[in-house]
């Protein structure tokens, strides 16, 4: 059966993996996929992610974080744009998650960024998820 939502699909691997207290999660490979993982490693919400193929597929393995009493970085994740309702926000229009302590994942025609960097450049897009 074919996947409606791979983004979807990546935030509840990641939950679900977060939740279980793995060490890592193997995704399905996509270009989307590896710049979200980016932008989760250059925020401090992931250890690190590699590509890694076993021949035929690509995975993208992610490398969990937790702090040393074993929670988790992420304490949450939300898919905000869906296939079948798609938000679109202007610079000046995308909420803050937490007051600034979490981050809005955001599609610009730049490329993929968090919030704060979209509000700098001045660029809107699709908010995809938030992650606090």
């Amino acid at each position: 059966m074919a996947m409606t939502d791979p983004i979807a699909d990546m935030l509840t691997r990641v939950r679900n993996a977060l939740t279980a207290s793995h060490e890592r999660v193997d995704i399905p490979s996509s270009k989307l996929k590896i710049n979200i993982a980016k932008v989760l490693k250059t925020e401090g919400y992931v250890k690190n992610f590699k590509i890694v193929s076993d021949g035929r597929h690509r995975y993208i393995r992610v490398f969990l974080k937790y702090d040393e009493d074993g929670s988790p970085a992420i304490e949450g994740l939300k898919r905000v744009s869906k296939p079948s309702q798609r938000i679109y926000r202007g610079y000046d229009e995308i909420d803050r998650i937490l007051n600034g302590y979490g981050v809005n994942i955001v599609s610009t025609s730049k490329g993929i960024m968090t919030d704060l960097e979209a509000r700098k450049m001045r660029v809107g897009g699709e908010v995809l998820c938030s992650v606090w």
